[in-house]
């Protein structure tokens, strides 16, 4: 089978992410890292030629932090496209809002919870 996870080709691409996060992002990364949740999330992770914002293995979930860009049709088209190859692939996907996060991170947290029980539960 052909590597998907973390291409080479764009290892610099994810090393400056990772360095350089939006606040909605560090805000939720320091609440998931080393396993907070139970499960481990990888930051800024590639899969194919898309870099996620946090990934489970385990669960095969993606989190995606969306800022204001995420609103325009471009980047709504490209969303879209980016979706439908990661769901071929079996992974299942979660957005938030940076300003939900940056306003309620317990809520985000609380209904992240939930949806990973619901995944676990309905698999």
């Amino acid at each position: 089978m052909q590597r998907v996870h973390n291409l080479k080709q764009i290892k610099t691409t994810r090393k400056n992410l990772r360095r350089d996060l939006t606040l909605a992002e560090r805000k939720l990364w320091l609440r998931i890292k080393d396993k907070q949740t139970g499960y481990k999330f990888r930051r800024q992770h590639s899969i194919g030629p898309f870099i996620v914002d946090f990934y489970c293995p385990e669960l095969k979930l993606i989190v995606e932090v969306d800022g204001d860009v995420h609103a325009f049709d471009k980047q709504i088209r490209k969303d879209k496209t980016r979706e439908q190859y990661l769901k071929r692939l079996n992974f299942k996907i979660i957005r938030y809002q940076n300003n939900e996060i940056i306003q309620n991170i317990d809520g985000v947290l609380e209904d992240l919870y939930r949806k990973i029980n619901s995944l676990l539960y309905n698999s």
